[in-house]
């Protein structure tokens, strides 16, 4: 049987894309890759062709779709060991820190948007944005070391994206937790999808920062 394939967005923009593909990377899980330029003309087409919802990423396994980052990290776990801790308590932690990530921070993604080709020093730092950001450093604190729970887990693919747009707007940290971001970014698989970041030659103006 093939490996599956996930359907990931542009890698410089698509923070939900870079989940689940950091963790099958990290994780040793195999799979093909189909990327997808986004808001481009004919791409919703293209993502409806592999997603029911019309939004990357989504992961097909034979005759199984999943989409959403968090669904296709659970899918994963069904099938894989390492995708949460082994240790229920730990694993309990995991899971909500990456549902609060799934579904917070709304004034992050809103002002600080992935863009790993762009720098922007002292930007975007509404007072909104600096409570999130504490929060986030926070649950960051908690480090075990070098990952947030020991070994790589689904909950630091949940938080990866973070790192690079703290990366991009500079965001100062605590030491505990800048030591984290920077084990993050020394992922060799994290290293490799922001070359191909660097790659890309597509560029959509609703996250590109001008002022």
């Amino acid at each position: 049987m093939a490996a599956p394939l996930l359907v990931v967005g542009n890698k410089n923009y698509s923070s939900w894309s870079l989940r689940p593909w950091l963790a099958m990377k990290v994780l040793g899980i195999p799979f093909r890759e189909q990327r997808i330029p986004l808001y481009g003309e004919g791409s919703k087409e293209k993502i409806l062709a592999y997603s029911p919802a019309g939004k990357v990423p989504c992961l097909l396994d034979g005759d199984r779709r999943v989409w959403d980052s968090l669904a296709i990290l659970e899918y994963l776990a069904e099938r894989h060991p390492g995708v949460w801790p082994a240790d229920a308590a730990l694993r309990a932690r995991a899971r909500s820190i990456s549902a609060e990530m799934h579904a917070g921070f709304p004034h992050l993604r809103n002002h600080m948007s992935m863009n790993i080709r762009r720098r922007y020093p002292g930007k975007g730092r509404t007072p909104e944005v600096l409570g999130e950001i504490r929060r986030i450093a926070e649950i960051w604190s908690e480090c075990r070391k070098p990952f947030l729970f020991g070994a790589f887990c689904a909950a630091d693919a949940m938080y990866a994206p973070v790192v690079l747009r703290f990366r991009t707007y500079e965001v100062e940290l605590p030491p505990v937790s800048r030591a984290y971001a920077d084990a993050v970014l020394a992922l060799p698989a994290l290293q490799e999808w922001i070359l191909d970041a660097e790659r890309e030659t597509e560029s959509l103006p609703q996250f590109e920062q001008t002022a």
